[in-house]
């Protein structure tokens, strides 16, 4: 009678610490949300297109607010297929904004002050593409060609 009760002492306690166990992971991990699901699946349906930008003369600044040159930029937009001929037509919308925040943020790097900081200017034209297209729309930004002039 002892070696039953004892093994089901022992079976209890082991539902109870591999249920407890299971609860804990699940409190601190969390389960997926539905929405982040069907979001994802959204995105993964959603047909890309890439948008090319040819040739954005910038300047570039550095910390202390001195002008060291002009940088060249070619950059590709990724946007969903359907608002890629709208984003065509915005470009200029897009140029502009790029153009009123590229003076005031600093993109030079290296010793002297002459290499374009490629990083600053993805961060400048994900900031300016919501003001153009509006939210959402632009997706990545892939710079193609960054040239000293």
């Amino acid at each position: 009678m002892k070696k039953i009760l004892f093994s089901l002492i022992v079976l209890l306690a082991g539902l109870g610490l591999g249920g407890g166990a299971a609860l804990g992971t699940l409190m601190i991990l969390g389960p997926r949300p539905a929405h982040a699901e069907s979001k994802a699946a959204e995105d993964a349906d959603a047909a890309m297109a890439f948008v090319p930008v040819d040739k954005l003369l910038a300047p570039l600044v550095t910390a202390d607010g001195r002008l060291t040159g002009y940088v060249q930029f070619q950059f590709t937009l990724e946007v969903p297929e359907d608002k890629a001929p709208d984003v065509t037509k915005r470009l200029p919308l897009l140029l502009h904004a790029i153009n009123m925040r590229t003076f005031k943020t600093p993109m030079a790097a290296g010793p002297d002050g002459m290499v374009p900081g490629l990083e600053q200017f993805r961060k400048v034209v994900e900031a300016a593409a919501p003001e153009a297209f509006g939210a959402g729309v632009v997706r990545k930004v892939a710079i193609t060609q960054a040239t000293p002039s």
